[in-house]
């Protein structure tokens, strides 16, 4: 087996940018020293139809260790997706079916592999193992419940007198019983996952293997600067959205995380202290990862018409409705920008509805769309008439 080369700055630069822990950090440098092709670990649940750049950090980490010759190990979670991973919840996830994993998943590789070589990981479904019976009963044996519940999300969601149920307290066995199956070296995952990877570790250990060593990035923060990136808060920035839509998001990030964004997605430092020019050039970097140049020119410019020079997006949706009178909730949804008439209502009120540059605040008013009205709805949203 061919032996993998690495120098000394290499391996501070792999376990040190955008790495927030790394458990048996000597053993894993040692390992890397050694040249012994690694098998590096990281798993995803398919909760959601798409991937986001909260998602790029960790995928970014494990294409480092594919870069250097190491063996990436992508575990699609769609066993486990549809019991939910607990941590950090402050109640039980709404459980999902079969087919909805299966719907979402359709797209996970193609969006993985715009960071990854998918075609040089190793890529498993957990249902694959997970799905016996007698799996779970000998997985049962190797932790104690009060083990389990002693994590601080559980503690603190009983304290609050929430349920856990016992497919949550059986849910980092699972993810643990996926590094006994493929046997892994190191695990990737996020700060909020340190239970879960630990659990790895035991469990390996139970099966008489090899404990895997354990590499924790930050949580990405979303839009609102507040919560983790995640389509739950509505703060994702997507890895399959128009190269636009990216370019926009990015632009629309709190200043305080520039900085972090360049160090957790992308291998660039920051050098412009002035926040708008740095996040045009971070929004340009991250479209250009991901679009290309070509792409990531386009998007600046597309940024530029319509947020400086107040115009609408060249792809603007395009609606015919008839020349008659409508409430603007019905004009709202029948042009899909807002799902529902409560939506629309919440969103005039807020003062988010614009009609030809013109701020709509009557939830009351009545509309005559007119060809060439153009609607829009907050920052980035806007619809034309025919």
């Amino acid at each position: 087996m061919a032996r993998v080369k690495i120098d000394e700055k290499t391996i501070e630069k792999i376990l040190g940018r955008g790495v927030e822990e790394v458990i048996a950090k000597g053993h894993l440098e040692a390992a890397l020293r050694s040249g012994k092709k690694l098998r590096v670990k990281f798993g995803i649940d398919p909760t959601a139809p798409d991937l986001h750049l909260g998602h790029a950090v960790p995928l970014r980490k494990l294409r480092q260790f594919q870069d250097l010759g190491h063996k990436a190990v992508l575990i699609i979670g769609d066993f486990t997706a549809m019991i939910g991973d607990p941590s950090g919840r402050v109640g039980a996830r709404p459980p999902l079916t079969k087919e909805r994993v299966k719907e979402n998943m359709k797209r996970y590789l193609r969006q993985a592999g715009k960071i990854i070589n998918v075609k040089n990981a190793e890529i498993h479904y957990n249902s694959k193992w997970l799905g016996k019976k007698q799996t779970i009963i000998e997985l049962s044996r190797a932790a104690t419940v009060q083990q389990v519940l002693h994590r601080e999300d559980f503690k603190k969601r009983i304290a609050e007198g929430g349920d856990v149920t016992l497919l949550e307290v059986l849910y980092p066995l699972l993810q643990g019983y996926d590094s006994v199956m493929v046997k892994a070296d190191a695990e990737i995952g996020g700060t909020d996952q340190k239970f879960n990877l630990l659990m790895g570790r035991q469990i390996q250990r139970y099966f008489g293997m090899a404990e895997q060593d354990i590499l924790m990035v930050p949580l990405l923060e979303g839009t609102d600067g507040v919560r983790k990136m995640s389509k739950s808060y509505d703060n994702y920035i997507g890895l399959d959205v128009v190269p636009s839509e990216m370019f926009g998001k990015i632009m629309s990030i709190p200043d305080q995380l520039i900085d972090k964004y360049y160090v957790f997605l992308t291998d660039k430092e920051r050098k412009i202290a002035n926040p708008y020019p740095a996040k045009i050039e971070l929004a340009e970097t991250l479209v250009g990862m991901y679009y290309g140049t070509r792409a990531a020119t386009e998007a600046n410019r597309e940024f530029a018409r319509v947020f400086r020079k107040h115009g609408a997006p060249s792809e603007t949706p395009t609606f015919k409705l008839p020349a008659a009178p409508l409430s603007i909730l019905d004009l709202l949804v029948r042009l899909r920008l807002a799902a529902s008439k409560s939506q629309a209502k919440q969103l005039v009120e807020q003062g988010a509805v614009e009609i030809n540059r013109q701020a709509c605040g009557d939830f009351r008013a009545k509309i005559t769309p007119k060809s060439g009205m153009l609607i829009k709805v907050g920052k980035r949203r806007f619809a034309k008439i025919a």
